[in-house]
């Protein structure tokens, strides 16, 4: 079993079964090269996209992020298991996410750059009565759609749920789910046009590419922010830098990007009304060794993996 060395893993093996660590910036030394079993994090595209030959007998990748898209694309032999780290991000990218939601009601990316400049502006929104349905400012009484209501989702539901907000979910089957109504895209048309803030959570994927267009972000009022941490590559930036420019909707915060990192050409650098971070949202895996170990017994069982893609 080859660790990466972009994290620190405390992984308990059976007998017979051996870890090394391996460079994740560095081809895979020859003596290596037999090994089984390989858990990816944080490795660059280009050393994905050599891993496949470098690797003839593997038989499982874990990867410990919560989208595969990147491995998917390296080209691996489709006879090998792949699972995903689903689960191991919920808590930090619901907080990042929640944190970019604050940060777009209270306008933090105005004080910042005030900050920088050294100047002292008063809130533009200090005259609006408390909740006025002119801007969005605070989560009291707010709804909020989020789109890919799964693990991390209804994790952030349960936040925004606590500071006053309404949430709706969007996901393949409607109903309820922990609590909060699900509907399925079919019905996006009746509940964007009320929403104060949109969290994009999709997963890249032949059907999410580009879903979210020129047409979705048309269907919300004025006030609303986009917040987009799952796939840059689920979103048009053209006509996210457009609704932008024109004042369609108020602001975007986005954590991910199609092109990344971000290209020092991109719009998006100076669009208004935009908070980017980069790509940090997932952080930390949260005790990502359980869930190797569990899926190490599974292999080793012949039963099915955790996670399996």
């Amino acid at each position: 079993m080859l660790l990466p060395s972009s994290i620190p893993l405390s992984v308990h093996l059976p007998d017979g079964i051996t870890s090394v660590v391996y460079d994740v910036h560095r081809p895979i030394p020859p003596e290596h090269r037999d090994a089984e079993v390989v858990v990816i994090w944080q490795s660059p595209a280009q050393r994905l996209a050599t891993m496949p030959g470098e690797l003839p007998r593997l038989r499982w990748i874990q990867s410990l992020m919560a989208g595969t898209d990147a491995i998917e694309a390296a080209g691996f032999d489709p006879g090998v298991q792949l699972t995903s780290g689903r689960g191991l991000h919920d808590a930090p990218v619901a907080e990042h996410t929640l944190a970019l939601i604050l940060a777009a009601a209270r306008r933090l990316d105005r004080t910042v750059a005030a900050q920088a400049d050294g100047g002292w502006h008063p809130s533009q929104d200090a005259n609006l009565p408390f909740g006025s349905p002119e801007a969005f400012t605070t989560l009291t009484g707010a709804q909020v759609v989020i789109w890919g209501f799964g693990g991390i989702g209804t994790r952030l539901a349960g936040y925004l749920s606590m500071l006053g907000a309404r949430v709706t979910g969007v996901a393949r089957s409607a109903g309820e789910r922990d609590g909060y109504p699900v509907v399925t895209e079919a019905e996006l048309d009746r509940v964007l046009p009320t929403a104060d803030v949109l969290v994009n959570i999709l997963p890249a994927t032949a059907h999410t590419e580009g879903i979210v267009d020129a047409a979705v972000l048309a269907a919300l009022p004025e006030r609303a922010w986009l917040v987009n941490v799952g796939r840059g590559a689920t979103v048009v930036e053209g006509d996210l830098i457009e609704a932008l420019a024109t004042g369609s909707i108020a602001g975007a915060a986005l954590d991910v990007f199609a092109t990344e990192p971000l290209p020092e050409s991109s719009p998006l650098w100076h669009a208004p009304n935009a908070i980017l971070t980069p790509h940090c949202a997932g952080g930390r895996p949260q005790a990502p060794e359980a869930l190797i170990e569990e899926n190490l017994r599974r292999l080793l069982a012949g039963e099915e993996l955790a996670n399996l893609v």
